[in-house]
């Protein structure tokens, strides 16, 4: 597979996300060095089917810099800290200790990184979408279908940014250009979330390329967007994007034990990997749960572990524990710790599943007060997970039921609790009390990196920090 390469002037200068040395005024000064003979350079990438295919599928390939991994890693781990979902138990790194305490310094290494795994990703998507958009050599279904995956990339990334950090620059392709955008407003990062989401839909198939569900598809797009909408409290199109998912007949609930194996007939989308265990099993699991066992390096906080139900049995599934001293929960969802070879396990990175969707269309109904398909939404989760069926009947008891439902279903995935929290506005009332170094002023989002404040005047911060 050949693997797109940049020119120099744009690995110097990647985008407002990478720190830059600058030693002349102009990148036209630089020498533009040919690819190597095994690589395509960004200028040619698009103008053949196979060159397009291997510079999109870049995008999932961990992304340029190895960071995409990386990338995914912090998506979830720093929301399950910065919520009441997960604990750090080292103290090798005191930054990662800082996002826990909701008091992240504008100097933070580990918060600037991860802003620039996310901008290089942007980078590589928005190259992708002006390469595609200008070629006139690929064949046109190809040309679709990678143009909706790169949309849905950059979507998919903003809509991280925009959750953790507010408004953020709305960068291109132009790297000289990137470096000195302003924010653009929240409002204006969701619209361009929502246009390429919609786009995307119009331009992907319903069917996947390749045999696992690693390749974004017209459902994987729906179901993103369906997300974006119930954030946005536009409820009824989040329904109606829930619904076309959930009708679509091509996913169905799979029993708690394989919700997450790769053959699962429950995942809209998966990242893959090069072993073919998660990004989070290392982080997540030990290499048993045996009593003196070291707890893994994020566990489950006792919060979420004592929130299920009775004969839940995706607490039985879901989680187990190890004893240290002190007893720990682990969360249990990914099954393999390692793997030694390429490929020898079953368990990619699970982005999207049907779950989510009946839970977004039952908060959505529930909005609504469409009562008796908010119920039957939930009684469907409920079911699966062998629980008796609600007792819920009002709107405020039905809304309350979505909650508890997302915090036992959706722990460990995403940042799901942490954004819940935010945007029903509960994040202030439950972390205050678990957090002493909570600030209702800064601590909805994280701040902007320093090191980026410093190279780009034009970048605000965040009230607080």
């Amino acid at each position: 597979m050949k693997i797109l390469t940049y020119s120099l002037s744009k690995l110097i200068l990647i985008c407002v996300g990478i720190p830059v040395l600058i030693m002349a005024s102009s990148c036209n000064k630089y020498v533009q060095l040919d690819a190597p003979v095994n690589k395509v350079n960004a200028s040619s990438a698009y103008t053949t089917d196979g060159s397009a295919t291997a510079a999109v599928i870049a995008l999932y390939n961990y992304g340029i810099f190895n960071s995409f991994n990386s990338l995914q890693q912090g998506l979830a781990l720093y929301a399950g800290i910065s919520a009441d979902e997960l604990h750090y138990t080292l103290t090798t790194t005191p930054e990662i200790t800082e996002i826990e305490n909701n008091a992240i310094s504008i100097g933070s290494n580990t918060n600037a990184t991860f802003w620039a795994y996310a901008y290089s990703e942007l980078l590589e998507a928005n190259d992708a979408i002006t390469g595609i958009t200008n070629s006139t050599t690929l064949t046109p279904s190809v040309k679709n279908q990678l143009l909706g995956e790169a949309k849905f990339f950059r979507a998919f990334v903003n809509f991280y940014l925009v959750n953790y950090y507010g408004g953020v620059p709305l960068t291109g392709n132009d790297p000289l250009t990137n470096a000195y955008l302003a924010r653009s407003t929240a409002s204006q990062v969701w619209a361009l979330i929502v246009s390429d989401l919609k786009d995307a839909q119009g331009l992907l198939p319903v069917t996947y390329v390749g045999t696992l569900k690693s390749r974004v598809n017209q459902y994987a797009a729906t179901a993103l967007l369906a997300r974006v909408y119930l954030y946005q409290k536009d409820y009824v199109n989040a329904e109606a994007m829930a619904t076309a998912v959930i009708g679509s007949g091509t996913y169905s609930l799979a029993a708690t034990g394989s919700a997450f194996i790769n053959t699962s007939t429950e995942t809209i989308l998966q990242f893959a990997t090069y072993y073919g265990y998660s990004a989070y099993a290392t982080l997540y699991r030990t290499a048993s749960s045996a009593t003196n066992i070291a707890p893994p390096t994020y566990v489950l906080t006792s919060t979420i572990a004592n929130s299920f139900e009775a004969g839940d049995n995706r607490k039985a599934n879901w989680v187990d524990s190890t004893v240290s001293g002190s007893k720990f929960y682990r969360i249990n969802k990914y099954k393999i710790y390692t793997a030694a070879t390429a490929g020898a396990g079953n368990e990619f990175n699970v982005v999207l599943r049907l779950a989510e969707l009946y839970l977004i269309r039952a908060e959505a109904r529930a909005q609504q007060n469409n009562l008796t398909g908010a119920a039957a939404d939930i009684n469907t989760i409920r079911a699966r997970a062998g629980l008796a069926v609600t007792t819920a009947a009002t709107q405020s008891t039905l809304l309350a039921a979505v909650a508890q439902e997302r915090k036992v279903e959706l722990f460990g995935e995403y940042g799901h609790r942490w954004f819940d929290l935010l945007r029903t506005g509960q994040a202030n009332s439950v972390l205050s009390v678990l957090k002493p170094s909570w600030n209702a002023t800064r601590s909805a989002l994280f701040p902007i990196p320093d090191a980026q404040r410093q190279l780009n005047t034009s970048l605000t911060q965040n009230p607080g920090y």
